[in-house]
């Protein structure tokens, strides 16, 4: 098959394409001619690896990592101990359903909620509005999370005179921020990115021009079939063969290069880049969403004043004892590298953020076997 023909009219389930992409990426690990270490920033990529197994099929030399692509996972304990307060004096707070379970310095919200909390998960922003116009004499608060894809959605309602009775806490983060972050690390080595999908729809793929150059690292823009990712892997890998930090998209079917500027212009006119901090990682300049001034009738944190006090611990350690999970998030570490992976940490009762979240790593690898070797099998 023709080295072209690899990247065009990708079939989401497609054997023989898959075989020849698999070969077409060997062939380039082969050419590098030493072992390569590559990352994506992606919960619904991991998901997609592991649940296809598409580890197994990678070449020996070739390492496939999950940087900090969880946006749950990267929400620090203040910020939670912040919706628990309000939780627990009297306000509705609505998120996301793998929020409930995240821990602050002392509770999450699921023990706000046992403990007389006012909590109310919904599946979109949308939901919290509505609840907030069937109750107009309750403060309801939209405990708001998520990457580029959900902050646009957030900023949508922000824009659309929401009730007054409605406001805001954002625990927005912002994707190429993630990146920088791994990038800056002395510890990490990281030689080339996949970047997701879903961001790229509202920002475009020009955005990570600037991080390429500068870091000389080539990043390509992938879906989420596993013949998406797969197709990646083969152009990152022939960037890197060819020694050129560029940018690819081999996700044009949803993906152009400007993005959609009607998303953008709506993301910033209600949203700013702050430094913050992302649990179990470090201050990453810009790397929070926070909403501007001319938002602050939305803005949670200037409406309301927020004592954690009562729920916080001071003491509390950044990761419980024996969690690893900043350096999994950083690629330092796989979830099989802690000892309480799969033992005292699983869904059920999650010990780390990386467990708590669909999109968290530990979650994935435990919900589908970790790396499952399927050359095995039978």
């Amino acid at each position: 098959m023709a080295e072209k023909d690899l990247f065009q009219e990708l079939k989401f389930r497609d054997p023989a394409r898959a075989r020849a992409l698999a070969a077409a990426l060997q062939h380039n690990v082969d050419a590098i001619g030493r072992e390569v270490s590559v990352m994506h920033v992606c919960g619904s990529h991991e998901q997609a690896i592991a649940r296809f197994g598409l580890r197994a099929v990678l070449p020996a030399g070739l390492n496939l990592i999950m940087g900090p692509g969880c946006p749950v996972c990267v929400t620090d304990g203040p910020e939670v101990d912040e919706a628990v307060a309000l939780a627990m004096q009297g306000v509705r707070v609505c998120t996301y359903g793998d929020m409930l379970r995240l821990r602050g310095t002392a509770k999450s919200l699921a023990d706000a909620h046992a403990d007389g909390g006012k909590v109310e998960v919904v599946y979109s922003v949308a939901q919290a509005i509505e609840l907030a116009q069937k109750s107009p004499g309750e403060e309801v608060v939209f405990f708001a999370s998520g990457f580029e894809t959900t902050a646009v959605a957030t900023a949508a309602v922000a824009l659309a005179r929401p009730p007054p009775n409605f406001s805001i806490l954002s625990v927005h983060k912002y994707v190429p921020a993630a990146m920088e972050i791994v990038a800056e690390s002395k510890e990490t080595n990281i030689e080339g990115y996949v970047a997701a999908g879903h961001a790229a729809i509202i920002t475009g793929w020009e955005i990570f021009e600037p991080f390429a150059r500068r870091t000389g690292a080539p990043v390509v823009v992938a879906g989420f079939e596993p013949l998406d990712i797969l197709a990646a892997l083969v152009k990152l890998t022939e960037l890197m063969k060819e020694k050129r930090a560029e940018v690819a998209n081999v996700y044009p079917r949803c993906v152009t290069k400007e993005g959609n500027r009607a998303a953008q212009a709506s993301l910033w006119k209600v949203f700013r880049t702050t430094t913050g901090k992302w649990r179990g990682i470090a201050e990453v300049p810009g790397g929070n969403l926070d909403l501007t001034p001319a938002f602050a009738h939305v803005d949670a944190r200037r409406r309301f004043a927020i004592d954690t006090r009562p729920v916080r611990d001071e003491g509390a350690e950044e990761e419980a004892k024996g969690c690893i999970c900043g350096s999994i998030m950083l690629g330092l570490a796989t979830p099989n590298d802690c000892a309480l992976f799969g033992k005292t940490c699983v869904p059920e009762s999650p010990v780390g953020a990386c467990m708590v979240s669909s999109e968290g790593q530990c979650r994935i690898w435990h919900t589908y076997g970790g790396v499952p070797d399927l050359r095995k099998v039978g």
